[in-house]
């Protein structure tokens, strides 16, 4: 371009003087503008294919903020069992005099709760058929960017697969990173690898007030994983719309490296989950979904790091620390501890109207191999055994001095567990009116523990939660949300994959033991504001 108005430009001095109408040096004014034109243009051409090579990303994401007040009823805490007799030093039972467990039942309130989440997604378009999608995610309660939390419950202990749902800092931490290779060589086939988008789910997206943001189920799988999908979109073969079959693969834990091979003492396999999502129908108003899947090599913890309670270490330990100190510790799986199959089937339908409501039915079962870590095995106690000072097996009040692990669970038996998910979202003045119920039995044992309820995963409970919302939306990109929720535990240890599920009310009456706290009631009130940009 800036050649051709040289050109033009050359021509034109050389034509006559009297044709042109102008003297030399106003010929030269007129070409110096003309190239500062050019020079201007040639810029914006510059920018514009810059651009076009180079800022291919496009940037999204949504800012919750929410404030939530918690009220805890008839929360136990059991204390140790047996303890270290002052006198003689040998282990003595820990009992009330009626036989009962030692133990302190109170309530405990939060009466105030401020969180903020930030979610900042992006996509590019790599090729025709190739798409880049990610997610970055900071999820902290006002007040504490530790990133580490005290070991109170299972919701606690943050782990790679949940730190997209528990609060940690203010840190930015990658929530998704894939790319989705689609209509692979003109077929119906394509593959996708990277950071599963394997959190919100339907039908758990209602409530959140969104499209469906996973692929599972979000009554079995609300949980960050590493792996891959190859998918099928079965519905062009069959005409039936949107049916696709996907089979999905990823790793739940790495059992070498990082946990210290070189020393040659690790003995662990790593944790592979594998299976197939269904959907069997997806066309606007009906949606069908079939999810069964499995994790072999199952271990009893997670890498991560947490901050031990004082009341699980020795009294030497809490003697010598500082009041408001704790000991920091990264902790890792010692045990593989069984297999696990999930299945389950959901139904979700719009209805004209506007009116949204579903079923969901989930089934999971754990079947032990009779291994056990310090907190149990799948689904199992840890075997315990009284011991003298030399590790010999002795009896209590006797010669016992403490209890040694076995390495073992009381019993190695399959479980199964199931849970039941409704509800339903009716259009409302402003917005919408929710209302959800969801029952978990005593092994009920979902993947769900990224969900970010603070009192923990609704849809890991075992036992009932009630929850009823209302969402008004202030304008396309902004929604208030006001909603309350009602736990009702029958078993403890929801969510945890370790450890004999106990019924609270034994716990509270003193007959069984929980190193836990065992919840039984929790009300959570809470109201958020979200903008979308």
């Amino acid at each position: 371009m800036r050649t051709f108005f040289v050109l033009i430009l050359a021509l034109a001095i050389a034509l006559p003087g009297t044709v042109l109408g102008a003297s030399v040096d106003e010929l030269q004014k007129k070409i110096d503008q003309l190239y500062e034109e050019i020079d201007y243009l040639q810029e914006q051409i510059d920018k514009n294919t810059m651009h076009a090579a180079t800022d291919r990303i496009s940037f999204y994401g949504d800012l919750r903020v929410k404030a939530d007040t918690l009220h805890y009823r008839d929360l136990t805490n059991v204390q140790p069992a047996f303890v270290n007799d002052s006198t003689s030093g040998l282990l003595v039972p820990n009992f009330n005099t009626d036989g009962t467990l030692k133990r302190k039942t109170d309530d405990f309130d939060n009466d105030l709760l401020y969180t903020t989440r930030l979610r900042l997604g992006m996509k590019a378009k790599v090729y025709k058929n190739v798409k880049f999608h990610g997610r970055l995610l900071m999820y902290k309660n006002w007040g504490d960017s530790t990133n580490v939390k005290v070991f109170d419950s299972w919701n606690s202990f943050t782990m790679d697969g949940t730190n997209s749902g528990n609060t940690t800092s203010d840190y930015l931490q990658v929530e998704r990173a894939y790319f989705s290779w689609n209509d692979i060589g003109g077929s119906n086939f394509y593959l996708s690898i990277g950071r599963r988008p394997s959190t919100y789910g339907p039908p758990a997206h209602l409530r959140e007030n969104e499209l469906r943001g996973g692929t599972p189920s979000g009554h079995l799988v609300n949980f960050n994983f590493d792996g891959m999908t190859i998918g099928y979109k079965l519905g062009r073969v069959t005409g039936v719309e949107g049916q696709v079959v996907r089979f999905c693969y990823g790793q739940g834990y790495e059992s070498e490296y990082g946990n210290g091979e070189l020393f040659n003492e690790i003995d662990l396999e790593d944790t592979h989950l594998g299976g197939f999502n269904i959907d069997l129908l997806n066309d606007g108003t009906n949606f069908l979904q079939l999810t069964l899947f499995g994790a072999k090599d199952v271990t009893d913890g997670f890498k991560g790091v947490l901050a031990v309670p004082s009341s699980f270490l020795p009294a030497s330990f809490q003697s010598a620390i500082f009041p408001g100190f704790n000991l920091l510790t990264r902790v890792q799986a010692t045990h593989n501890i069984g297999d696990m199959l999930l299945g389950g089937v959901g139904y979700l339908r719009e209805e004209d109207s506007g009116l949204k409501w579903f079923v969901s039915l989930g089934w999971t079962r754990t079947d032990p191999n009779g291994e056990a870590g310090l907190f149990g095995g799948l689904n199992k106690d840890a075997e315990l055994i009284p011991v003298d000072a030399n590790g010999n097996p002795a009896t209590i009040g006797v010669d016992a001095v403490a209890f040694a692990p076995t390495g073992r669970t009381t019993d190695d038996s399959a479980e199964n567990g199931y849970s039941v998910y409704l509800g339903v979202q009716i259009p409302a003045p402003m917005g919408k009116l929710g209302v959800e119920y969801n029952y978990g039995s005593k092994y009920w044992l979902p993947f769900t523990q990224a969900q970010d309820d603070v009192v923990g995963s609704k849809l890991a409970t075992r036992g009932h939660v009630g929850e009823v919302y209302y969402i008004v939306d202030v304008n396309p990109n902004m929604f208030i949300k006001v909603a309350g929720l009602y736990y009702d535990y029958e078993y403890t240890g929801s969510g945890a994959p370790v450890g004999e599920p106990k019924k609270v009310e034994d716990v509270q009456a003193g007959k069984v033991y929980s190193m836990l706290p065992a919840i039984d009631e929790v009300w959570d009130l809470n109201a958020s504001i979200t903008v979308r940009f």
